[in-house]
């Protein structure tokens, strides 16, 4: 039946605007109750620091209450601590409101099933087809109750900090963290700072607008001038919902997934903890999976999305994977992407080794990778053309084993993805040049 409002992280868009408005919210809770609690149960509504978060929270309360199910309200906390906590109090799903890394004037709606993962893509058809029925209101006997959950959110800042090895802390090091003003602006500095790290926080002042707005993980400019202008030894950049990780080496250099993941694979293996490959995406840099087979560890590539790299871990055994953006899955910790979760493996790092972030990184070097957008009158696979797939040929043999061509159509919009990895940047721009030139060429008239 396919899905007209659930995309790849749930019902996202702008405030106001259909899908994202509060008659909407009511019917998406009242839907989502008759397909995950049909008898009644308990949910725990999460979210972040948007303005129209209050709006949100309160239409999903009454229409989940209306339908008989009983709420908690947890209020602001990154999105892997509602799928945390949903599982600590034992709920049938939990729901986040938020719009991860966008600006303040969108907002999403996304839930977890109980266990803490994201829901398949048949209950989420499911709960679509149920948005055709008017909202539930049960008699007055069998209404659900909500609760405020806030004061449990200490339970989520000890999960994270048992992430740690065992009798580690961060005693003596100085760490700027920066929130995004969004989701973890509480949680994010008290856990650095009870592990006895001196902390720096900024982005850690929302007012409802500010979130990702030019601070975090997607503009971490502030950080880099902080890190260096206060002589601290690493900075941390989470972003608004608190799921992806960026951070700032001693220099003032930013590290970003694949450099944090490559930390992170290195000392699991040194540990004799690692398992499985490790997995990144047909867009991880090609310099992560060099670094990574030099030092004896293998990899592997999914499709562009944090699911897929999940699927992939779980189909091959693995427990360490994620995204340049900062999307990393430490499945030894934890269910889903969490920023803090992953912060912490590579502070642990820094304090048991006595190295900074810079010298940790060293031994991954990041080739140039050259991506440009094709734009076509319409879609078609460039894979089957063969005056493209011999341009790739020749392309990726002049590049030899230490570059990599990748053709990807848009899934949304009629372009065509053109990315060129290898060792000298003239190269390969000229490669990525060459090649979109062929694809514009090949391309069927509109």
């Amino acid at each position: 039946m396919g899905r007209r409002y659930f995309g790849t992280d749930g019902v996202r868009g702008r405030v106001g605007e259909h899908p994202m408005t509060v008659d909407f919210a009511l019917k998406l809770a009242s839907a989502a109750a008759r397909v995950l609690a049909p008898e009644g149960g308990t949910v725990l509504i999460g979210k972040d620091t948007r303005l129209s978060g209050y709006m949100f929270e309160a239409a999903l309360e009454a229409g989940f209450v209306a339908a008989g199910v009983n709420v908690m309200l947890i209020g602001p906390l990154p999105t892997p601590g509602i799928a945390y906590m949903a599982r600590r109090f034992n709920c049938d799903f939990g729901v986040v409101i938020s719009a991860s890394h966008n600006l303040y004037d969108d907002n999403g709606i996304k839930f977890f099933d109980a266990s803490g993962g994201k829901l398949s893509d048949e209950l989420e058809e499911r709960i679509e087809a149920e948005l055709e029925q008017p909202p539930t209101t049960r008699t007055s006997r069998n209404l659900g109750r909500a609760t405020r959950a806030d004061r449990s959110r200490t339970l989520y800042q000890e999960f994270c900090a048992a992430t740690l090895p065992a009798g580690t802390d961060l005693t003596g090091l100085k760490i700027v963290i920066d929130c995004a003003n969004g989701a973890a602006y509480k949680v994010g500095p008290r856990i650095l700072a009870d592990l006895g790290a001196e902390i720096v926080p900024i982005g850690c002042s929302p007012n409802g607008r500010n979130i990702n707005d030019g601070c975090g993980s997607t503009a971490p400019d502030l950080l880099q001038l902080t890190v260096p202008g206060v002589r601290a030894n690493v900075g941390v950049a989470l972003d608004g919902d608190g799921d992806r990780l960026v951070m700032v080496d001693h220099l003032g250099r930013t590290v970003d997934g694949d450099q944090l993941l490559y930390v992170i694979a290195r000392a699991l293996k040194e540990r004799g903890e690692l398992r499985g490959p490790v997995v990144g995406t047909v867009m991880s840099n090609l310099g992560l999976e060099l670094a990574l087979r030099a030092a004896g560890i293998d990899f592997k590539r999914a499709a562009v999305g944090d699911r897929y790299v999940l699927a992939m871990l779980r189909e091959t055994g693995g427990i360490l994977g994620g995204e340049a953006s900062g999307h990393i899955l430490c499945l030894d910790k934890t269910t889903t992407g969490d920023g803090l979760v992953s912060a912490l493996q590579v502070l642990a790092v820094m304090k048991q080794s006595g190295r900074e972030l810079a010298e940790l990184t060293s031994g991954m070097r990041h080739l140039p990778q050259v991506l440009l957008n094709v734009k076509v009158a319409q879609r078609f696979d460039p894979l089957k053309v063969p005056a493209v797939q011999t341009a790739m040929e020749r392309i990726q043999k002049r590049l030899g084993s230490e570059g990599r061509v990748v053709l990807r159509a848009s899934g949304t919009e009629p372009v065509i993805r053109v990315m060129v990895e290898g060792r000298d940047e003239a190269i390969t721009r000229a490669a990525a040049a060459e090649l979109a030139e062929v694809v514009k060429n090949s391309a069927p008239a509109g």
